[in-house]
């Protein structure tokens, strides 16, 4: 198992056309309980994301400028202010938006989460139209498999069917999550690529490497996060 976005987005998505209003856009946010969602046009293509915080940043530096700290306002970019003046959400709108495809990997969609500091992403088809929407609960669904899921897959289809190399040269063990691997693999590049390959695992947290690699090769063990 190769977890895509597909595999865990929200394919119903809650999303709003550029002439939203303001007041639409904060009843939305509050009946879905949602803390973002995509702007599309008359094709459905995404052309930006309103968030909670666009729509708070309105709240608090539109209403009255002359109330803004002179020292907050030098920190403040002039495109963040001029922003708050909107008043739909092609004005509020944070764009480009960031994406993800379906066929994206889970691990590409959640490092750009992190990487941006954003709680979700739209995802989107070939053509640029919004298809779905991943958050950081959806991504981290892929820890929900169990441990003998786990060692089914790695056993199975990459020691057997990927590497070629028999399963009963190898003890797999798996704990909440965590795999250790122990055995005596052909060669150091074998075991540091079944090593590497088995913590793109989905659901894998950590492995810990308990392999007895040849004695003319210099061992890399420890734990991989």
């Amino acid at each position: 198992m190769n977890a895509k976005v597909k595999d865990v987005m929200t394919s119903q998505v809650v999303a709003v056309r550029r002439n939203a209003t303001f007041k639409e856009m904060a009843a939305r946010l509050r009946q879905y309980r949602v803390s973002a969602f995509p702007v599309i046009d008359e094709n459905r293509k995404v052309i930006g994301v309103v968030s909670e915080a666009d729509l708070l940043a309105k709240e608090a530096l539109a209403a009255d400028h002359a109330a803004i700290p002179a020292a907050l306002t030098g920190i403040l970019h002039h495109k963040e202010l001029q922003k708050a003046e909107g008043v739909t959400a092609s004005d509020l709108m944070t764009h480009p938006a960031v994406t993800v495809r379906p066929e994206d990997s889970v691990e590409h969609a959640a490092r750009l989460m992190y990487t941006l500091q954003v709680k979700r992403l739209p995802v989107i088809d070939a053509g640029g139209c919004l298809v779905g929407i991943v958050s950081r609960s959806d991504l981290l669904a892929v820890f929900d498999r169990t441990d003998e899921e786990i060692h089914a897959e790695i056993v199975n289809a990459i020691i057997l069917r990927e590497f070629l190399v028999d399963p009963a040269l190898f003890t797999v063990t798996v704990a909440e999550g965590v795999v250790t691997l122990r055995g005596a693999p052909e060669t150091a590049d074998l075991g540091h690529e079944l090593v590497t390959k088995i913590r793109h695992v989905p659901g894998v947290v950590a492995v810990r490497d308990e392999l007895a690699y040849p004695p003319s090769e210099r061992s890399i063990a420890g734990l991989y996060f």
